[in-house]
């Protein structure tokens, strides 16, 4: 997947407007207003953090691999060890994969947990323990 290669998201361009008539479309999409590529989490044994590029040149992280979790218990936040991933609400073969998203139910020393942030753009994992 090269930097430069075309990740777009828009509409179909043969989609009618509300008159009936075919849209025309206005421009191209410009490099700046192209997405960047899903990081797909995965579970492993460590955290493996990369450093990103983003618009301006601010830099970012994004968790590319999670072992550790930081799990929201009633005495407060705890590091914990994930064991797996049970479920995920995004993709039932996200599940199969070991994929962490944001809502994805994991198993964790704890007991289950669901996690409250999105990893791949903040480059970590945090989770709320579910009774």
């Amino acid at each position: 997947m090269s930097q430069f290669s075309s990740q777009r998201m828009a509409g179909s361009k043969t989609k009618k407007s509300g008159n009936g008539k075919k849209k025309v479309k206005f421009r191209d999409k410009r490099r700046s207003e192209t997405g960047n590529y899903f990081a797909a989490t995965k579970l492993s044994e460590k955290n493996v953090n990369v450093r990103v590029r983003k618009r301006g040149g601010v830099t970012g992280t994004r968790l590319k691999n999670a072992g550790m979790v930081n799990l929201l218990t009633k005495d407060g936040y705890k590091k914990v060890k994930i064991k797996g991933v049970m479920e995920s609400r995004d993709n039932s073969n996200f599940a199969r994969q070991n994929i962490i998203t944001k809502g994805t139910l994991i198993n964790t020393d704890l007991g289950k947990a669901i996690v409250t942030n999105r990893p791949g753009r903040e480059g970590s994992v945090n989770a709320k323990l579910i009774d």
